[in-house]
């Protein structure tokens, strides 16, 4: 929901509730900071934020990005002879269009780094702008080359946020908070690679935004990932670190330093999934209360509620009611 927010940010309150409402949001999940929507009302609600403003990133920059603005990136990466030019290409087109910031993609060794570099006289781009334009530039990198580049590091110059493990489906790679720079690296032999994608591609890929470049699928299966299914596979019944180390053929040493490499813990997984598989119960069935609370691994409804009111500060009833 903070990222719904983020975007709606620019928009009028009458403008909120009539597009939240079209994207079936209800208004009331809005006040909810862990409320969560799913992949297509976020970015249903997208397009119909971009329509309205006439701006593909909708309030978050000095200039409003005009629709077509990403149609017109990509039709001027698509004769790339390589990867390298095209990322050079992309942070030009955004030196043109916009002051606060530069976009350098860069060899260092056998990386490549992808820095936004703000402009010292102009305000700073919001947190959201920081995330979204490295979304993109990965976004439509992957697409160019016609699979999805895996991230060696994500590291952004704010402090961690309250959702920061958000950042695991926005992300496929480590992501770290509070340093000097905001960057993200990739195998530099990535650079070498030719484009895949031509004119005739580049319709589906705008149909699709912006599913095509800002969520991480399951596909990608980072280690959190795969501990999130093997513990949904479980239920009720909720497995320890021991067994889902088992499964995964990591011994229980490893799989705690895998996650904690991806910014997470073996706790936090099982809170965010229970929590993610409640509200969907909540929001999406007239499922008793008590029945979802043992579906999610709770033989006490009332530790249930306990758990629940941590997770979103409401009752699920209050929660359902909302929905």
């Amino acid at each position: 929901m903070s990222l719904v927010n983020g975007f709606l940010a620019g928009a009028d309150q009458a403008a909120v509730v009539r597009l939240a409402g079209q994207a079936g949001i209800p208004h009331e999940l809005l006040h909810e900071p862990a409320a969560r929507v799913t992949q297509e009302q976020f970015s249903t609600l997208y397009r119909l934020l971009a329509n309205e403003l006439d701006d593909e990133m909708p309030g978050i920059f000095s200039r409003p990005l005009r629709n077509g603005t990403l149609k017109y990136l990509c039709l001027s990466l698509l004769d790339a002879p390589r990867l390298e030019v095209a990322m050079n290409r992309f942070g030009q087109f955004f030196h043109l269009i916009l002051d606060e910031f530069r976009l350098e993609s860069r060899r260092e060794g056998a990386v490549c780094r992808v820095e936004l570099v703000p402009n010292p006289d102009y305000p700073a781009v919001s947190v959201l702008g920081r995330e979204l334009v490295l979304k993109l530039a990965h976004g439509v990198a992957s697409w160019l080359v016609g699979q999805k580049i895996p991230l060696s590091e994500v590291e952004f110059d704010f402090p961690r946020p309250p959702r920061a493990s958000d950042y695991l489906y926005l992300f496929p790679g480590p992501v770290q908070f509070g340093r000097a720079r905001t960057f993200m690296s990739f195998d530099a032999t990535y650079l070498d690679m030719r484009i895949r994608q031509h004119k005739t591609d580049l319709k589906t890929f705008l149909a699709r935004a912006p599913e095509g470049w800002i969520f991480v699928s399951f596909a990608e299966q980072m280690v959190c990932h795969r501990v999130r299914q093997s513990i949904a596979a479980r239920l009720p019944t909720i497995p320890t670190i021991e067994v889902v180390a088992q499964d995964l053929h990591f011994s229980v040493r490893t799989l705690c330093r895998r996650l904690s490499a991806e910014g997470t813990t073996f706790q936090a997984i099982k809170d965010e999934l229970r929590r993610d598989l409640a509200i969907q119960r909540l929001t999406r069935s007239a499922d008793a209360i008590g029945m979802i609370a043992y579906d999610v691994g709770f033989d006490d409804p009332s530790a249930f509620h306990r758990a629940f009111r941590h997770w979103t500060g409401s009752t699920p009833q209050a929660y359902r009611k909302m929905a």
